[in-house]
């Protein structure tokens, strides 16, 4: 039977190691119906079907270090990823994390609908820890940035999905964190919108100690970000070096 998880959080940005992963397995039970996941609360041998999104993924990444994760569609990158954030937790093994986080993942999700857009970002930010100064003093470069306009006073449910993940995007990328993670979210609205997203994640990234892990299938954009790369295959790592040497090795293995 596997040990318990371990997680280390810190806010210490002065730590060397932004983020380590040791045996870190994370494994998911899948079952039929809701009706079967309901029973397995009660009966945890109900049957059900595992699959092993992570196996034994180990690897660190220092203070400042800018780290591509290659892989297929289903190679456990994004699963990583969530656990690195706290989304999800890990089967077994251990996870350190030292700094503040700011996750581009799902831009849009844990929104309310019922609530303006300006309570939403608000809200998002006491639950970040932010101070009420601290929220006043960015919400006008974040409005600014995802230009609503004055959809900004109105529900959310009002809004269309581009809005949303504007909305998103330009409160997680305003809080200048130590380490930034993204999952695929650099093409953001319509290709205006899209450039001006990737000035503001090259803005960021020119700070001083900034850690990004970046989960993305365009190759250029893993060259053109990251330093390094880690390419997972089925939830193993199977290459961890220079972000050249990581695209070779990843392009020839999908060939």
């Amino acid at each position: 039977m596997s040990s318990s998880p371990v997680i280390i959080e810190s806010r210490d940005a002065t730590n060397p190691v932004a983020v380590r992963f040791s045996h870190v397995t994370k494994t998911y039970r899948l079952y039929k119906n809701d009706r079967t996941r309901l029973l397995a609360a009660l009966w945890p041998k109900t049957r059900a079907e595992t699959i092993q999104a992570n196996s034994d993924l180990s690897f660190t990444i220092q203070r400042g270090e800018s780290v591509a994760f290659l892989g297929a569609n289903g190679a456990g990158k994004s699963t990583a990823l969530k656990i690195a954030t706290g989304v999800c937790t890990p089967t077994s093994g251990t996870v350190e994390v030292h700094g503040r986080i700011s996750a581009l993942l799902d831009l849009s999700a844990g929104f309310d609908p019922q609530l303006t857009g300006i309570e939403n970002l608000i809200l998002r930010g006491r639950l970040w820890g932010l101070s009420s100064s601290e929220i006043s003093a960015l919400l006008p470069e974040i409005t600014e940035f995802a230009e609503i306009g004055q959809f900004v006073d109105q529900p959310m449910r009002t809004y269309s999905t581009g809005m949303r993940t504007r909305l998103g995007f330009a409160f997680a990328s305003a809080l200048r964190p130590d380490i930034l993670i993204l999952d695929e979210v650099l093409a953001v609205g319509d290709r205006r919108f899209s450039a001006k997203s990737l000035q503001r994640m090259q803005e960021i990234m020119s700070g001083d100690n900034v850690t990004l892990l970046f989960v993305t299938h365009s190759l250029s954009d893993a060259a053109k970000f990251c330093k390094r790369a880690i390419v997972i295959d089925h939830g193993h790592l199977t290459f961890d070096g220079s972000v050249d040497e990581g695209v070779e090795f990843y392009t020839s293995s999908t060939n």
